[in-house]
């Protein structure tokens, strides 16, 4: 048994929280490695996700990706609330602290195999690990948990208002555009309630993430990433 497979059975808390802490930590040093840290560092953390998820898969047994058109329909329509209200909300300067763009055209050239890996990299990872990481820890762990430490006891379909406006504000703030952010997480955890399970968000959250990385290459629209 791994050690990181040893701390995710200590409890069901660990098992949601600690794969989503420990992708995130890695964030703290991609600018100490010079121009190029970042998308090694990404690469790095995506793969480690990806492992997370693999050891968490038979302890966290609401993480199911689940297909389903308002599932599709409500990753649509972040992707829509996510653009559309960039050029007239603030960022969150509060944490995120201005910086280069994360584009590897630029750092590697416009025709460069490299730069090509280092967004498919980014695309894959935010589309397929990011999404259960984050769903996870926040509609399945802190949305119910907030409601009872019990948490495991609270059916996914409960709706509690406090924990659903705390849980957004929380999930909101981790990210550089914090309104869209917001509403982003009213929008899952309102699928998550409606449908009575985990996987509809998740695929949503898929969703968003592979079409706002199209679009982020389509338009050159890096300060999204």
């Amino acid at each position: 048994m791994s050690l990181l497979r040893k701390h995710l059975t200590a409890s069901p808390v660990q098992a949601r929280f600690l794969p989503f802490f420990l992708f995130l930590i890695p964030i703290i040093a991609q600018d100490w490695f010079g121009e190029t840290g970042r998308y090694w560092i990404y690469l790095g953390r995506t793969v480690f996700g990806a492992w997370c998820l693999w050891e968490m898969r038979s302890l966290v047994p609401e993480m199911r990706w689940k297909v389903s058109w308002e599932g599709f329909a409500a990753g649509v329509l972040v992707l829509v609330i996510w653009v559309g209200l960039d050029p007239y909300i603030p960022p969150n300067h509060l944490i995120f602290k201005p910086g280069p763009a994360w584009n590897p055209f630029e750092t590697y050239g416009q025709e460069s195999g490299l730069a090509w890996f280092f967004f498919s990299a980014r695309a894959l990872g935010s589309s397929l690990v990011v999404p259960p990481l984050e769903e996870v820890f926040f509609r399945s762990l802190i949305y119910r948990y907030l409601i009872s430490p019990n948490f495991e006891k609270v059916p996914l379909n409960r709706l509690h208002w406090g924990s659903l406006i705390v849980t957004s504000v929380i999930f909101g703030s981790e990210h550089y555009q914090w309104l869209a952010g917001i509403l982003c997480g009213l929008i899952y955890q309102a699928l998550v309630i409606r449908k009575g399970r985990l996987g509809d968000a998740i695929f949503a959250h898929g969703v968003t993430n592979f079409l706002l990385a199209l679009y982020v290459v389509w338009k050159g629209a890096w300060g999204f990433w």
